[in-house]
């Protein structure tokens, strides 16, 4: 199964081929790389682009700008705004497929806020913060943990552009290393997310990869779940990392009280076929 985040309108994929995806971000249309993209398409490279990122044989690669375009740009997702900038290895600070979570959790937050609930949600590996602000929005505490400070000052920027002044708690840490202290300190929170890299190493050398870490780690983060918890979401870009491995992952950390529910993530395109981006699993608390 794949889920679409069809409900986008300042974001769309064009076209598809030969290793590319061609995007309109707003008003800006960007070429980028997809591993996915292992299908032949049209000759992308004629087509009507601002900018492309191109790989480079030695590894990495740089963006090339056919025509002037700003520094950075913002779209919006129904009450939701975001700043859109060409980064590094192609990235541009936001996951429009993650849309598919934002609604899915923001709706089990709403409706446990009207019930008169108080909602505080982890959210870790949480880069420029697309869930942290999806989930303010929705009426949950959200406190926000990344390693990369950079990542972090973006997600104040979304947040503050989203017209959020308040209901997000920024952490510059080794996410970890900050979980172990909420544990000391007995903080508990009614959902979790989570964003694991296949690789990473956090600011004081931390090393972490996925294959052996996940597990265990999702384990630890199960003891800071309330008596009452809403749901514990993983989602995965690693390639290879099925969706019924996260289901298995939640199933055996969390325990069979819950509904586990695992599948791709995926984007639309004008193509007609689905663009799909990863995996992601939820465990919702019955």
């Amino acid at each position: 199964m794949i889920k679409l985040a069809e409900g986008w309108k300042d974001f769309s994929v064009l076209a598809t081929g030969d290793g590319y995806k061609l995007e309109r971000w707003g008003n800006i249309t960007l070429l980028r790389p997809d591993p996915q993209v292992i299908w032949s398409g049209k000759d992308l490279f004629r087509e009507n682009y601002d900018a492309v990122y191109r790989r480079s044989e030695k590894g990495g690669g740089a963006w090339e700008f056919r025509r002037s375009i700003p520094e950075s740009w913002n779209i919006s997702y129904g009450e939701l705004t975001f700043k859109i900038k060409p980064m590094g290895f192609k990235h541009t600070g936001l996951f429009p497929e993650q849309a598919v979570h934002w609604e899915e959790t923001g709706s089990l937050v709403r409706k446990a806020v009207q019930e008169g609930r108080k909602v505080k949600v982890l959210n870790l590996f949480a880069y420029t913060g697309g869930a942290s602000v999806a989930l303010a929005k929705a009426g949950a505490e959200v406190t926000h943990v990344d390693a990369a400070k950079g990542m972090v000052e973006r997600a104040g920027e979304n947040a503050r552009l989203s017209g959020l002044s308040s209901g997000i708690r920024y952490i510059v840490d080794d996410c970890k290393k900050f979980v172990l202290r909420e544990l000391r300190r007995g903080n508990r929170y009614d959902g979790i997310v989570m964003d694991p890299p296949s690789y990473g190493r956090g600011p004081s050398g931390e090393m972490w990869k996925i294959e052996t870490e996940l597990f265990p780690f999702v384990k630890l983060c199960a003891g800071l779940l309330s008596d009452d918890p809403l749901f514990f979401l993983i989602n995965s870009y690693t390639t290879g990392l099925q969706p019924a491995v996260l289901s298995n992952l939640l199933t055996l950390a969390l325990g069979r009280e819950g509904k586990v529910e695992a599948y791709e993530v995926g984007l639309p395109t004008e193509e007609g076929i689905p663009l799909p981006c990863g995996a992601g699993g939820i465990y919702i608390h019955e």
